[in-house]
């Protein structure tokens, strides 16, 4: 077994869809819609591991989460990029941008190499080794 994908529900989703295809390389399908409940979705392909499906309904409430905080349920997902400088170099590019940087650059205990963000909606992402 395996995870296929992960999704995330989205208020703006080609602002979405731009952010991963620009800072994290994904590949995405065409955009799919159906125009009886308005839905509409992308999946964004990465190099290699899961899926990451982004999608978009009008009435889909917004998250009453705090994004700056720690809560039960999914919290975060972590992207590969393969070195400790492309970590580096990555995270200063979405300073840079004006991204939300949550977590700055850093060996954990547990042995990783990681920053965290927030991307545009404040779902948070580990970047990794």
């Amino acid at each position: 077994m395996y995870i296929e994908h992960l999704a995330i529900w989205c208020k703006d989703l080609e602002a979405m869809k731009d952010f991963y295809v620009k800072y994290f390389a994904a590949k995405p399908n065409e955009k799919y819609h159906n125009p009886r409940n308005q839905f509409s979705s992308y999946f964004l392909g990465f190099e290699k591991g899961p899926r990451l499906e982004l999608m978009q309904m009008p009435e889909i409430p917004d998250n009453v989460n705090d994004v700056m905080a720690q809560f039960s349920g999914l919290i975060h997902f972590a992207v590969s990029v393969g070195s400790e400088a492309t970590v580096n170099g990555l995270t200063e590019q979405l300073r840079k941008d004006g991204i939300t940087i949550v977590g700055e650059p850093r060996k954990t205990g547990d042995g990783y190499y990681e920053s965290a963000i927030l991307d545009p909606e404040g779902n948070r992402i580990e970047i990794t080794v």
